[in-house]
């Protein structure tokens, strides 16, 4: 479906000359995302407002072409991918900070607004708002929405949608809602909120969300744990949750993800380190340093290693280094990569990381495994070669059991990344027939001309 001349004059006319870019080199900067796969759009437009997101809407909904939204384009299933074409509108320009009440602890933002820089705004004047996805210094919050990003912290502070208060959102017929409340509570109807949050751009383009805030942390403390049998690592971790205190985060790297990033850490890593535990609390700074201590006495207990304590600031930067250089090093191992983000009970992460052990060996593939231990979200990196037919093959059986045995574990097949293009023929092994319909329903509701991201999460 080609958009027609006069059509992109009428987007010209909408949006300015500077708004819109036809050229093949750009469009092809906007045609992928972190999955690596292409579609190439028709044009790609930047609207500055809401209104303009509206008109060029009303006129796909007239004239009927696609309309896939983008932010930063650093999703990982496909979900800013324009698999049929038409037009990709990027939100990057709408980012401005445009309110943050001190009184009523929230802040209005656009969707373009970069995750971290949110996160410094708020910082600067003694707000903290804890979703922190590990592109946060590059993603945006419009993204962050979309997919219902999560980070790190999440074992103690949740994910984004914990954090929406409302929205504004345009529907694909151009129609503007406004979503939710300004107020810590609200149950006037139903929840449009959280229906749109996690919907990966295919109910409404967000154009406007109100986010809680909270009171920033008054002191936070972390360690690196080492252990030299990965069995002790996962079992540690429900341990810890179970026995001890409750950390902010819990991130997990096996040995696989060690070696590939050993240069960054600031410590000697011995050769026999299988998994390493990085923990951090927060709170009151008289309790952090109790629990602290308390959380060190703990693990002293469960056959580790090592225990690294980071003393100060410089230190805890780090600690950290490592563990944010690790997903690019992984191109070290192999030049491709399938990167999914499956979440089990955390009771069951020793049984998981036990089968994906097993995995390894009957593929003998590279997979590595890191992630968000605390709330049982593994990221398991599966690397090969797709120019290699039977690395290719293998690739994808392994992605077919380790989905099988996540949803054996009672566990579901993504946390954090949504369905986009890459998961949707798994989608049915997790979410029965008549939910599937549902979806599908409310799906026509919002968008009956199918108009929005076609293509996305349903077969």
């Amino acid at each position: 479906m080609k958009l027609s001349s006069s059509i992109l004059k009428k987007l010209q006319k909408i949006l300015g000359k500077d708004g819109i870019k036809i050229n093949k080199e750009e469009l092809f900067l906007y045609s992928y995302d972190a999955t690596g796969k292409s579609y190439l759009p028709d044009a790609v437009v930047f609207p500055t407002s809401e209104d303009q997101i509206s008109q060029v809407l009303k006129l796909a909904n007239k004239e009927f072409f696609y309309v896939t939204p983008r932010g930063s384009g650093s999703g990982m299933t496909g979900g800013s991918v324009p698999v049929h074409g038409g037009v990709v509108m990027v939100l990057n320009r709408l980012n401005r900070i445009v309110k943050i009440d001190i009184d009523n602890f929230y802040v209005k933002v656009e969707p373009g607004v970069i995750t971290g820089d949110l996160h410094s705004a708020v910082e600067a004047r003694g707000f903290f708002y804890p979703p922190d996805p590990a592109s946060s210094s590059f993603c945006t919050i419009g993204g962050n929405v979309g997919e219902c990003a999560g980070g790190p912290r999440a074992v103690k502070y949740g994910v984004t949608r914990d954090y929406v208060l409302g929205l504004r959102a345009v529907l694909p017929s151009g129609q503007v809602i406004k979503t939710g409340v300004e107020t810590s509570k609200g149950v006037a109807g139903y929840d449009l909120t959280r229906l749109l949050i996690g919907s990966e751009g295919t109910l409404a383009i967000v154009s406007e969300i109100t986010l809680k805030l909270i009171a920033i942390p008054e002191k936070v403390k972390t360690m690196a744990l080492l252990f030299d049998k990965i069995d002790d690592a996962a079992n540690t971790v429900s341990a810890i949750i179970r026995e001890s205190v409750l950390p902010r985060c819990i991130e997990f790297m096996d040995r696989a993800s060690i070696n590939c990033v050993k240069k960054d850490f600031g410590f000697e890593l011995a050769d026999n380190i299988e998994a390493l535990l990085l923990i951090e609390i927060d709170g009151d700074a008289e309790i952090v340093d109790k629990n602290f201590e308390k959380l060190v006495t703990f693990c002293k207990n469960r056959n580790v290693t090592n225990i690294i304590c980071a003393n100060n600031k410089k230190e805890t930067i780090e600690l950290w280094k490592a563990r944010k250089a690790l997903s690019p090093a992984l191109f070290k191992l192999a030049p491709d990569k399938i990167n999914e983000d499956i979440v089990v009970p955390v009771d069951k992460i020793p049984q998981m990381v036990k089968r994906i052990e097993l995995l390894k060996k009957e593929t003998k593939l590279f997979i590595t495994c890191f992630g968000h231990a605390g709330d049982g979200n593994i990221h398991c990196n599966i690397m090969y070669n797709k120019q290699n037919p039977t690395d290719l093959i293998k690739a994808q059986k392994a992605v077919d059991q380790l989905f099988a045995i996540t949803l054996e574990l009672g566990g579901t097949i993504t946390g954090e990344h949504g369905v986009g293009i890459t998961k949707m023929k798994y989608l049915p092994d997790e979410v029965g027939e008549v939910e599937i319909l549902i979806m599908k329903k409310i799906k026509e509701v919002f968008d009956p001309k199918g108009i929005l991201n076609p293509g996305k999460i349903f077969l």
